[in-house]
């Protein structure tokens, strides 16, 4: 099935400025379906949720409608999507829930390849418990982070493990299904930041062996807020601190205070419009594909396009000279971290600038991933690929960095 990058871009006004886009890693630009769901649904008749008045339903509708699209990208159950400001702040309501049960002998796991985000607020609900931290590291000549690295710290103490499914360092995917196996013999729950994952592949929590997973609708075209998915039987037997007047069904019981509706909205535009990449055509006759099996098709459509960037990429910085690739991984999202032998990260990051392009430079926010790696806390420049990248971008940003690097 053909990806057709030219077209998906058409419906993006904010590339009509020319600059060339790497920073989706730390955030997508927006199509304007996205954009006219949450104005819409500010501008209509809105209130708070039910089923009597128009504006009651219209409300109600935001939040269902979410709740449907968002497991139809996660391979979910609609009443185990949970609604958060974002995926940090989802996670430090979660580390809140779940260290309630904790104590002294009790082990969390966290792993070097993580955002920050994933884990500062475990290691922070350990310290308030009297819990024990445990800590895997990735190889940092590879990139890699194995399954049997968390074999050899996951035990009978160990209450919870934490991991990210793709860094957004250097673009790493763990084996998450075989570190869920680890985990789940050992009796314990699987945490995982699915931010970076989810705009380059195609998310199914149970194939996954996720226990929790989440990510962030504007990596992948939305607006900013967060996602968490679960069982609902799981978030069952979760008892957050909530108002007594707060209704205790889930995945309610989990999101506080009144909705954003134009926010759900612009998420499930975005998922729409993800579910659209690729054209769906049916044999005659046969029904409509669903929006999962469109997403599917979508996802495999889109990762085979970013792949073939990623090989042009690689190849274009393979021949200049003084550029070390940091992203080797074998499996791996199309994000790459360059360091330079005789220049700043920050002065690469500039001068792409100057040209129009924008590529930033830092560690963002996976600070341990960065130290470990020999980087300190400045990381490197980070490229990254997204559903509106071309390969005359790539070309450009080569060409860019080429002219950077002469004498």
């Amino acid at each position: 099935m053909t990806y057709d990058a030219l077209a998906v871009r058409t419906h993006f006004p904010a590339l009509s400025t020319g600059i060339a886009h790497f920073d989706g890693p730390g955030g997508t630009q927006t199509p304007r379906q996205v954009g006219a769901a949450i104005a819409l649904t500010l501008t209509r008749p809105l209130s708070n949720r039910g089923t009597g008045s128009l504006p009651e339903r219209n409300a109600d509708e935001a939040v269902t409608g979410f709740r449907t699209a968002a497991a139809d990208l996660l391979g979910a159950e609609p009443n185990g999507i949970v609604y958060g400001r974002s995926a940090t702040a989802l996670t430090y309501d979660f580390s809140h829930h779940l260290s309630r049960a904790w104590g002294p002998g009790d082990e969390v796991v966290v792993s070097r390849l993580d955002h920050d985000s994933n884990i500062r607020p475990w290691v922070q609900a350990a310290d308030r418990t009297g819990a024990t931290v445990r800590w895997v590291d990735f190889d940092p000549s590879t990139g890699e982070l194995s399954a049997d690295a968390f074999a050899a710290v996951v035990g009978p103490a160990t209450r919870l493990v934490a991991v990210t499914a793709a860094s957004n360092l250097i673009g790493t995917r763990p084996p998450i299904a075989a570190i869920a196996e680890v985990v789940h013999a050992a009796g314990a729950l699987l945490y995982v930041d699915g931010v970076h994952y989810t705009p380059h592949a195609l998310v199914d929590l149970k194939a996954l062996g996720a226990d929790f997973f989440v990510c962030s609708p504007y990596k992948f075209l939305g607006p900013h807020c967060g996602v968490l998915a679960a069982a609902p039987e799981l978030l069952e037997g979760i008892r957050p601190d909530k108002l007594a007047t707060s209704t205790d069904s889930v995945p309610e019981r989990f999101e506080f205070g009144t909705l954003p509706y134009e926010q759900l909205a612009g998420v499930t535009a975005a998922i729409d419009f993800l579910a659209a990449l690729v054209p769906a055509s049916p044999p005659v006759g046969a029904a409509a594909p669903t929006r999962r099996e469109r997403l599917v098709a979508s996802s495999h459509a889109l990762e085979a396009h970013e792949a073939l960037l990623l090989t042009q990429l690689e190849a274009g910085l393979a021949a200049l000279p003084g550029v070390r690739v940091h992203s080797r991984a074998a499996r791996r999202t199309p994000t790459v971290l360059v360091t330079f032998a005789d220049h700043s990260a920050d002065a690469a990051s500039a001068f792409l600038t100057g040209r129009g392009i924008l590529a930033p430079a830092g560690s963002f926010y996976a600070r341990e991933a960065s130290r470990h790696l020999g980087l300190g806390d400045d990381g490197g420049l980070r490229i990254g690929l997204a559903p509106y990248t071309t390969a005359h971008e790539v070309e450009r940003i080569i060409d860019a960095l080429d002219d950077f690097l002469r004498p």
